[in-house]
């Protein structure tokens, strides 16, 4: 049973994540952290060295510990470690959502970051895309810069990847709107200056 809140659990680890400071839990939100899709217990197993179950316990014992204690003056965390059909994942809480919103839109007449505008361009040319293929074409983990266009209206989901199940990023109407464009079809030719998608795969890319 995962512990009462506030209380994390200790877990014994013989494999790499025992060697690190705060153990299995500690190492979990690390990883979770720098993933850019849900993981599910088996794989953060395969890559910390221990079972299955092991993570699993971990996960529910983190989860409940981010929820609080009020009657005990453990506050809840902005964010929650939330358990999908894919996996397991850091995301901020719904009840944040107006603070969230208004951080990443403020100043939204503003231009588009250096960041913004590379992973824009990329799900532009290379749509539909996932997450972890736009990380892997930038080099660096892209949720925050795509969190901000989606929010802009510029980017959006539609649909999964068949094979990894990751939501598949499109440009929009507003995109097309904002670009002066009737369709995509009208984009400059840039798209050879970029890697094929083929060549990168998002598990790779994780």
């Amino acid at each position: 049973m995962p512990p009462q809140s506030g209380r994390p659990m200790a877990f014994a680890v013989s494999g790499p994540a025992g060697d690190y400071p705060g153990g299995l839990p500690a190492c979990l939100e690390a990883v979770l952290m720098a993933a850019d899709q849900p993981q599910t217990p088996a794989d953060l197993a395969r890559v910390l060295g221990c079972g299955a179950r092991t993570v699993e316990l971990a996960l529910e014992s983190l989860r409940e510990e981010y929820e609080g204690d009020p009657d005990a003056g453990v506050r809840p965390r902005g964010f929650e470690l939330r358990e999908t059909a894919s996996g397991w994942q850091f995301a901020s809480r719904a009840v944040y959502e107006p603070v969230v919103s208004a951080f990443v839109t403020d100043g939204q007449t503003a231009r588009l970051s250096q960041a913004a505008l590379e992973a824009l361009a990329i799900v532009a040319y290379r749509q539909p895309v996932t997450r972890a293929q736009v990380a892997a074409i930038r080099g660096v983990n892209s949720d925050g810069v795509i969190r901000s266009l989606a929010v802009r209206g510029l980017v959006r989901e539609e649909g999964v990847d068949p094979d990894s199940r990751a939501a598949l990023l499109v440009t929009s109407a507003l995109f097309l709107d904002m670009m002066g464009l009737d369709s995509l079809d009208d984009l400059p030719s840039l798209a050879p200056f970029l890697p094929p998608v083929d060549d990168v795969t998002g598990e790779d890319a994780v």
